[in-house]
């Protein structure tokens, strides 16, 4: 058996008391707690091996002491055993959950409208395309943002509650915008109002102290609607240049076709 010294090296002597030799006998060691095992002598000669204990080593971290089993305890008590209760729910507040059922509402409204501007381009007496392939795919986004809200609701234990959606306009055409430049300006106008209910929500967050749910907010959705307002609002632009006439079919073609729109 080896005993081991406090030093964290391992010494080596394989040419006996040598005071010239770098690391010192065997002997003059024996008051440093090394000691020596005969299996390790060298076959040349009788130098011996002193392996290095773990010595002063052994103290525990400062600070760093975590038991497990006993602060678990207070967790465990803190598991619901109500079966209507979210077992998953943690640190998740009330008025965040209220917040986020209001902007699912916010975004299925949104949605609603859009589904209702694709409704008045896509028919026959109207027959912009572009412009109805714009607003159907912009109602679909919403509706996802929404049901992406939903699945991160059910992810923090919250229930969702779905609200009352009011019917949008059907008629879009404006005397002096013309409808295509009218119903461009209410969704520029719609996607600002998703943005700052957004902001709202994520207010409630932050004063909730709720950092999980800031963090999605903020990197789910308030880039992507920024992005969108530009956009939108490049759109506005180009409508008012073109004005009402041929400018506008020509605007709803590049929007078909996916083409980038020029002033």
């Amino acid at each position: 058996m080896l005993l081991k010294a406090s030093p964290a090296i391992s010494l080596l002597n394989t040419t006996g008391d040598n005071p010239g030799s770098l690391f010192p006998s065997v002997s003059s060691l024996s008051n440093k707690n090394l000691s020596v095992s005969p299996s390790f002598r060298s076959k040349t000669g009788s130098g011996h091996v002193a392996c290095a204990s773990k010595g002063a080593n052994n103290k525990p971290l400062t600070g760093v002491v975590f038991d497990p089993f006993e602060e678990v305890k207070k967790e465990l008590n803190l598991v619901p055993n109500v079966p209507q209760v979210s077992l998953a729910r943690q640190k998740f507040t009330d008025g965040s959950e209220a917040a986020i059922n209001e902007q699912i509402n916010v975004e299925y409204n949104v949605s609603y409208v859009y589904h209702a501007m694709f409704a008045y381009f896509d028919r026959d007496n109207v027959a912009l395309k572009g412009l109805a392939k714009f607003f159907k795919e912009s109602s679909i986004e919403e509706r996802e943002h929404a049901e992406k809200l939903m699945e991160y609701q059910n992810k923090r234990g919250g229930k969702v509650k779905l609200q009352s959606i009011l019917m949008p306009l059907t008629e879009f055409d404006h005397t002096e915008k013309g409808d295509a430049l009218y119903a461009m300006e209410l969704a520029l106008s719609l996607e600002k109002l998703t943005n700052e209910k957004l902001l709202n929500l994520r207010n409630v967050a932050e004063k909730n102290n709720d950092v999980q749910l800031t963090d999605f907010v903020e990197s789910e959705f308030l880039a992507e609607q920024v992005d969108a307002i530009k956009k939108i609002s490049e759109y506005v632009a180009q409508l008012r240049r073109v004005g009402k006439g041929h400018g506008v079919w020509h605007f709803d073609q590049m929007l078909l076709h996916g083409e980038e729109i020029v002033a």
